[in-house]
């Protein structure tokens, strides 16, 4: 599957389940794999640089993002690190993902893929627990 269609899937995923999980926070997580030459701080501020962008969209005024390094995992070398971005309804994923396509965020993916190589994702709830 080609990168466009796994953010079209994403995004009929976001729409389809949003009403059957109002309750949570839309979570989207992706596990990446580093270039050779990558450094964490080259991520993070690529991850820092997207969320200011993401930000400024309709949709992701309230978006949160986190850069998760592997310190002790049993992930079978799967990943080099995940990123997770958290929206505080589906209704506010939907909405950024329906204008992402061709916005100066998704113009983003492109450069950070000279470092940064998406290989997975999935949109998930999450509920804090109490």
């Amino acid at each position: 599957m080609n990168w466009n269609s796994r953010w079209m899937t994403v995004a009929v995923m976001a729409i389809a389940v949003s009403p059957a999980f109002a309750g949570g926070k839309a979570t989207q997580m992706w596990r990446c794999e580093l270039q050779d030459d990558a450094t964490e701080d080259q991520v993070v501020a690529a991850a820092e640089k997207w969320l200011a962008t993401a930000k400024t969209m309709k949709g992701g005024e309230n978006l949160q993002a986190y850069v998760y390094f592997p310190v002790a995992v049993n992930d079978s070398g799967q990943s080099d690190l995940i990123f997770v971005v958290r929206a505080p309804t589906f209704k506010e994923w939907g909405e950024f993902w329906d204008g992402y396509k061709d916005s100066p965020t998704a113009k983003l993916d492109k450069e950070h893929e000279k470092f940064l190589v998406p290989t997975d994702s999935g949109l998930w709830e999450s509920i804090k627990v109490k």
